[in-house]
């Protein structure tokens, strides 16, 4: 499913409404589109100057894209534990970005990395990581450099990707904000 501009405005509105209704202690309005009900992974990303200030998703689809949008635009405010909560004053100057997520797809080999297109999940027995699509060509990484950044982001050894008993998944993402 691919959503249109004026169901991604939508999306994007209730992000920013759910984080508001915390300061308010309301709840937060959700829209009525049947197409947020369907159950979706998905990622709230915050950011402010250009700089990330929040970052939490569910990778599986727990919920409705509608909740899911309203509980990870409050935890990315206000949960992500690398980031002071979020200030009312900030909520102006806040960028919000949404990832919705495809399903998750085993990989058999690396050569079906496509930087630009896949996100990464890495599931080790020491750590898991995950890094979203958008992420190696904001950085202009290379597919080596994209699986570095994942081993590190899961907390494992550099090629860590390798040993018995990792699995690496792809997925691709719907980014819009």
């Amino acid at each position: 499913m691919r959503l249109n501009d004026e169901q991604k405005r939508a999306l994007i509105a209730l992000a920013k409404d759910a984080i508001l209704a915390v300061f308010e202690r309301r709840a937060p309005k959700m829209p009525e589109d049947e197409a947020f009900q369907e159950k979706r992974g998905l990622f709230v990303t915050l950011t402010m100057d250009g700089e990330l200030r929040g970052c939490i998703g569910y990778i599986k689809p727990y919920k409705s894209i509608a909740q899911s949008v309203a509980e990870m635009a409050v935890a990315a405010a206000f949960d992500d534990p690398r980031f002071p909560p979020l200030r009312r004053e900030e909520l102006d100057e806040i960028q919000i970005e949404i990832s919705l997520l495809s399903p998750l797809v085993e990989l058999k080999s690396i050569d079906e990395i496509q930087v630009g297109r896949d996100g990464l999940l890495l599931q080790h027995p020491f750590g898991s990581g995950l890094l979203l699509p958008q992420v190696a060509t904001e950085y202009n990484w290379d597919r080596d450099t994209f699986l570095l950044h994942l081993c590190d982001k899961a907390g494992v050894r550099r090629g860590a990707y390798k040993d018995k008993g990792a699995k690496l998944f792809s997925f691709q993402a719907q980014v819009f904000d």
